[in-house]
């Protein structure tokens, strides 16, 4: 692995760095650099138009990436920064490149809370746009060596900063509309904005106009099938019965006989946290289908039901 100073080398040259934040790891670029955005598009997989968020070292630096500083974007900012929110904001011309933004008028960018993160941000003094380190669509990686195993060549630099401690992306708050929306549930709670806000604030993740919004997305290989509790085991069975390897994952779940536990013991931010975790090893161990019992939607259990759904599409 890399060295803060190889990697803050590796962006001001174009090139692309893996490195952690508190959700999961990113795959950095300068988004000052058109060239450098074109070859993390190209290392992804990413539709052009698909936008990916702008990292920055501090809240303070908002105003000079964005045309304008929302009401939203302060109050937010203020509670959840460093933190898994990221806040969608009008964006100043000429700064960063159209491809950033999948040509809107509009920018989205977030504080992340890693200390390997922040050194990066700060040494490097601009923003850098960073998706997932993975392949466009498939899951997202929680360690160093998920998105080495992910992208392989196409890493110039990867900073190991352990594995994530949230687990799932951050929540996408839209800022540039009134009342404002969440775009992406993630890593701060709707609950949590609420509150802050004041108001009730409502789920609007339709059309894919925000990063990770598309209707499948975060998918294994395996097939991800959501199921209740008291379903699971007729199912599990008659997978098993067609010559399927099956795996069961959800809260302290009890799988049948034959069936992979793929289970969480703790609870509903543990879920979030390893959620990844656990469907990476479902593509190890070469299942065909996950049975997925869903956690509560409320706190981050929402994120993990989101993310599930998701999973669940790409079949």
């Amino acid at each position: 692995m890399d060295s803060v100073e190889r990697a803050v080398e590796v962006l001001r040259g174009g090139g692309l760095v893996a490195f952690p934040t508190e959700t999961v790891y990113g795959l950095g670029a300068d988004a000052t650099s058109s060239e450098a955005v074109a070859r993390l598009f190209t290392a992804k997989g990413r539709p052009a138009d698909h936008p990916v968020i702008v990292h920055l070292a501090d809240g303070a630096d908002l105003d000079r990436w964005a045309e304008r500083v929302t009401d939203v974007a302060q109050r937010l900012g203020r509670q959840f920064w460093p933190g898994p929110l990221t806040v969608i904001v009008p964006r100043r011309e000429h700064r960063i490149v159209d491809a950033v933004t999948g040509g809107r008028a509009t920018v989205a960018i977030r504080v992340p809370d890693h200390p390997v993160a922040l050194e990066l941000l700060r040494s490097f003094g601009g923003p850098v746009a960073a998706p997932s380190a993975n392949r466009f669509g498939r899951v997202s990686p929680t360690t160093a060596d998920d998105a080495v195993a992910d992208l392989g060549d196409g890493l110039d630099a990867v900073l190991d900063g352990g594995p994530c401690a949230v687990g799932v992306e951050s929540t996408i708050v839209d800022g540039t509309v009134d009342p404002p929306v969440v775009r992406r549930v993630g890593g701060v709670p709707l609950e949590e904005i609420e509150t802050i806000l004041g108001i009730d604030v409502a789920v609007d993740d339709r059309g894919g106009g925000a990063p990770g919004t598309l209707r499948s997305h975060y998918a294994p290989r395996a097939s991800v099938v959501i199921a209740p509790l008291e379903r699971v085991g007729a199912l599990a069975e008659r997978l098993l019965a067609t010559g399927e390897r099956v795996g069961v994952l959800g809260l302290a779940v009890t799988p049948p006989a034959g069936v992979v536990d793929l289970g969480v013991r703790g609870d509903v931010d543990e879920y979030a946290r390893l959620l990844y975790t656990r469907l990476r090893e479902a593509d190890r161990r070469r299942l065909d289908t996950v049975i997925a019992v869903a956690p509560p939607a409320s706190g981050r259990g929402a994120a993990v039901v989101d993310r599930l759904r998701r999973a669940s599409a790409s079949r």
